[in-house]
């Protein structure tokens, strides 16, 4: 029997699954003169090659007639394969004499279907890029397997004869058990957060866990610590050794528009992208965009298996789990581009496409890509903004479509007739916002960088919209420090200095800053006298007076709060503005409650949320809801109190509000252990805890 085959590597961890499925298709495959196929498809260097081999060995018993192993890449001139040959090597190790091979390709086909029918034989094919290069290879021979390895999947294979095993990345913990059996050295006990960092750079690839063993290997008195710059560094100039020519390889066979998109990937706004925004960055159209992703997923260099419908649950929303949501800060999930329908390039892949760009890119071509993703996240934020919170104040101009880059599928909710249609509308816009949220925060500062003043402070209104349901998050505070800068810079505009001002002031105020608060909002005072006399300039001031009233509020000063408040009523009321008219008289509301003024609270935040609803404003008519719940409970009323409650709780959850979520369940846990109702507190106390212990708060 002749087995093909290398010692088996030293250290090898992980793929059970893939493993297990193998052996289940091999114990339950009943061809006759056609061979089970098991195609492992992956980028260069997930370890395709090595599970090949395991899997041979695995199932070694069961082919009598050996194991044959032949890598197509040794057979490639200039990138062409030549059939015949890999047919006359795979003939020689099945014993047919050199000079007895057949000198026609279709003649040395029948040759080798003739020595491999009724053959029981575990064949290898490694670096296969088309179905069309494994066909002739396969043994006429039903009681033989064939495993093909891959960069993509092999869509021309014969349904029902090939088991896709698709390879991911390691996971986290399988690549520190593959780094500790490589390294076996003390510093990696002592260091588990260089450990972690060590991982995350080497991003599940084997191959790259190998190199970065040797590394550590090889520099044995350094600390950990001060190796990972030192490796990085040389990855990211030279690219991962053994890996490096593959890949290159694989790029310079991609079509031409998936040769760009790649190359400008690595310049994309954020870590991870979606469908769309990848086809913004291109700027060929939507098609053409699917058809470079598509491209690329064939060549093993991007993974389309998770691609999810961005319609689907959101993050933490499993069954089971009563208003769950990941957008408080910690929620972010182990890798990068975990939500629906996002994609991320693997730190070695999008290292190695950045020194593509670098070599083949035109002039221009980065610049252009970029400047063009970043107006289309403009444009596609300012519609989820105005579709998820309504028509409200914004001092950015509008803007228009993108040449070559359609929008995203959201729909404008006054559009619908229904409520339950509306209601959808604005809570898909609310999803994009916060799946968007960190492609967001870096085209901010993309944009500063860039000196694009005015796309900043557009970017900054949806992101405001965004922080109302989701507070207390670092890079809020970022953006809207970059947006105030952006209008200082810019200089010229009276209303982007007193809205960024303001914007500024509130994050400030929430995380205790109240000094740095008041000194935005005096900034904002100041600048106020530059505007003018339209309905704008009004809604301006009034909303600079109703944030002096909130950080009165924040300092326990609840009667100056309700007097600017009151005042702030007033100019929007001069201006006809009603949904002004109906926040302050909320905020209003809220300064009474604090000052136990109960029967008076209970009128104000009654016709704020009557005029919420009548607005369709569902953020104010669920916070609307909160607040009258609570003037309830002081008032005894719970049984009111708990249907605005419930009221409120599922306007948060549309929003994916964990923030709102939390407190809301537990004003409920509070209100039922009042009323009795034990195990309904407790439920509901448990939900709460469940938000936050998801999000890292608990």
């Amino acid at each position: 029997m002749r087995v093909e085959l290398p010692p088996e590597p030293v250290h090898f961890v992980n793929r059970h699954d893939e493993r297990q499925r193998a052996l289940r298709a091999v114990e339950g495959w009943r061809g006759r003169s056609r061979p089970l196929v098991l195609s492992l498809s992956g980028p260069a260097g997930l370890g395709k090659t090595e599970l090949a081999r395991l899997i041979a060995r695995t199932v070694l018993d069961r082919f009598p007639d050996g194991v044959l192993s032949v890598d197509l890449d040794d057979f490639r001139l200039d990138g062409v394969l030549d059939p015949g040959d890999v047919v006359a090597q795979l003939l020689g190790s099945l014993g047919v004499e050199p000079h007895l091979v057949e000198a026609q390709f279709k003649a040395r086909c029948r040759q080798y279907w003739r020595k491999t029918s009724g053959a029981g034989l575990a064949v290898i094919v490694d670096n296969a890029r088309y179905a069309s290069e494994v066909v002739p290879l396969l043994p006429a021979s039903g009681g033989s397997v064939v495993i093909v390895a891959s960069h993509g999947p092999l869509y021309g294979l014969e349904d029902g004869a090939a088991v896709d095993l698709s390879l991911p990345p390691l996971g986290e913990l399988a690549a520190t058990e593959l780094l500790g059996l490589i390294v076996r050295d003390h510093r990696l006990a002592a260091d588990p957060e260089a450990v972690r960092a060590l991982v995350r750079l080497c991003d599940g690839l084997p191959a790259a866990l190998h190199v970065a063993g040797r590394w550590v290997r090889a520099h044995r008195l350094r600390p950990l610590s001060r190796l990972i710059p030192a490796l990085q560094g040389e990855w990211e100039e030279k690219g991962l050794p053994g890996v490096e020519r593959i890949w290159d390889t694989v790029y310079g066979g991609l079509p031409r528009p998936a040769g760009l998109l790649y190359r400008l990937l690595p310049h994309h706004p954020g870590a991870t992208f979606t469908p769309d925004s990848a086809a913004a960055l291109l700027g060929l159209g939507q098609e053409a965009g699917e058809e470079a992703l598509e491209e690329l997923h064939k060549a093993g260099l991007l993974d389309l298996r998770d691609v999810l419908d961005a319609s689907g649950p959101g993050p933490g929303e499993g069954p089971g789990l009563p208003g769950t949501e990941a957008g408080l800060p910690g929620a972010e999930a182990s890798l990068p581009g975990a939500e629906a329908g996002r994609m991320r390039l693997p730190g070695p892949l999008r290292a190695h496409a950045l020194r593509r760009s670098r070599r083949d890119a035109e002039d221009g071509e980065v610049a252009a890509a970029q400047t063009r993703v970043l107006r289309w996240y403009v444009r596609q934020a300012q519609r989820a903004d105005r579709f998820s919170a309504g028509r409200r104040l914004i001092v950015a101009d509008v803007f228009d479509p993108v040449s070559g880059t359609p929008d995203v599928p959201l729909e404008d909710p006054q559009e619908a007739a229904d409520e339950g249609v509306r209601a959808e509308r604005a809570e898909r816009a609310s999803r994009w916002l916060h799946q968007e949220r960190h492609a967001l925060f870096a085209c901010v500062r993309l944009a500063y960088g860039r000196g694009l003043d005015a796309e900043v402070v557009a970017l900054s209104e949806p992101v405001w919209t965004y922080a109302l349901d989701h507070p207390h998050q670092s890079d809020v505070v970022q953006v809207f420090r970059l947006a105030v800068a952006a209008a200082v810079r810019h200089g010229r505009n009276a209303a982007w200095l007193v809205r960024t001002r303001c914007q500024l002031a509130r994050p400030l105020w929430e995380s205790g800053e109240l000094d740095d608060a008041e000194r935005e909002l005096a900034a904002a005072d100041a600048a106020v006298r530059l505007l003018g006399d339209g309905a704008r300039d009004g809604k301006l001031r009034a909303s600079v007076v109703e944030s002096w009233g909130m950080l009165d509020g924040a300092r326990g000063e609840w009667d100056a709060a309700a007097d600017a408040f009151a005042r702030s009523r007033e100019l929007h009321a001069a201006i006809a503005n009603p949904y002004g008219v109906m926040l302050q008289t909320y905020r209003m509301g809220e300064a009474r409650a604090e000052l136990g003024e109960l029967e008076t609270a209970h009128r104000l935040l009654s016709e704020a949320h009557t005029a919420a609803m009548a607005l369709k404003r569902e953020r104010m008519t669920g916070r609307t809801a909160f607040a009258l719940a609570g003037v309830l409970c002081r008032l005894g009323r719970p049984d009111e109190a708990r249907r605005l409650y419930e009221q409120s709780l599922q306007g948060a959850r549309n929003r994916r509000s964990g923030f709102d979520q939390a407190r809301i369940h537990d004003a409920m846990a509070q209100l039922e252990e009042a009323d009795g109702r034990g195990p309904e507190a407790g439920e509901h106390r448990a939900a709460a805890h469940d938000i936050r212990r998801r999000n890292g708060l608990a």
